[in-house]
């Protein structure tokens, strides 16, 4: 899923069991906002094992789906072929990773959880590689999920809060910006209760 939550062998071994770690569907918030979107390129950024790249592909985009760990990218072309979709997998260390300049439509980030200056890298990135009228969606755990089970980091710096996504994403137009609780039900790793913070925004 990314950099900052755990280094890459961390990653291979939790994506290395049996099943989906996070389910085989989409996030919710992601699929609340997606339908209204025209299909274009799109990029999963921190994707893991796939559902998010493989749901949007379904709509109809042409998606690229990033991460660290060569095990879950495997489980997620996996996951494509077996919905009958394609998708382009990345393996690739965020820190290290460039995205063309205003070549996307459409950018998702679920659950990325990095060190604070990687994070603020990344986002700016991801803000250059939109297209004017392109999208970024993210779904983080906020620093309230520290009194939470229910899963995500357990270091306060890796979690975020809107104040932080606004001054991040200062140049794009929010169109959600808000910290919730709510109930999440992915796969075995997140399970009841949560504080998340949500960003859905476009580029002028």
């Amino acid at each position: 899923m990314s950099t900052g939550f755990g280094p890459k062998g961390y990653w291979d071994q939790r994506f290395a069991s049996t099943g989906f770690v996070y389910g085989e569907q989409p996030n919710d918030f992601l699929k609340e906002h997606a339908f209204g979107l025209k299909a274009g390129q799109a990029l999963c950024l921190a994707e893991g094992e796939g559902r998010n790249a493989v749901f949007l592909a379904e709509l109809g985009h042409q998606v690229c789906a990033q991460d660290i760990s060569p095990v879950g990218l495997g489980k997620a072309e996996e996951l494509a072929q077996r919905r009958s979709v394609n998708i382009h997998t990345l393996c690739c260390d965020l820190a290290a990773f460039h995205p063309e300049p205003a070549s996307l439509d459409l950018i998702a980030a679920i659950w990325m959880h990095l060190e604070p200056e990687l994070r603020a890298t990344v986002l700016q990135r991801a803000v250059e590689a939109l297209r004017p009228g392109g999208h970024l969606l993210i779904e983080a755990y906020s620093p309230k999920q520290l009194g939470f089970s229910s899963g995500g980091p357990t270091r306060r710096e890796l979690l975020i809060d809107a104040a932080q996504l606004q001054h991040e994403l200062a140049a794009l137009k929010p169109l959600i910006l808000q910290e919730v609780e709510r109930e999440i039900a992915e796969g075995s790793a997140h399970q009841g209760p949560s504080a998340v913070v949500q960003f859905f925004g476009r580029k002028p």
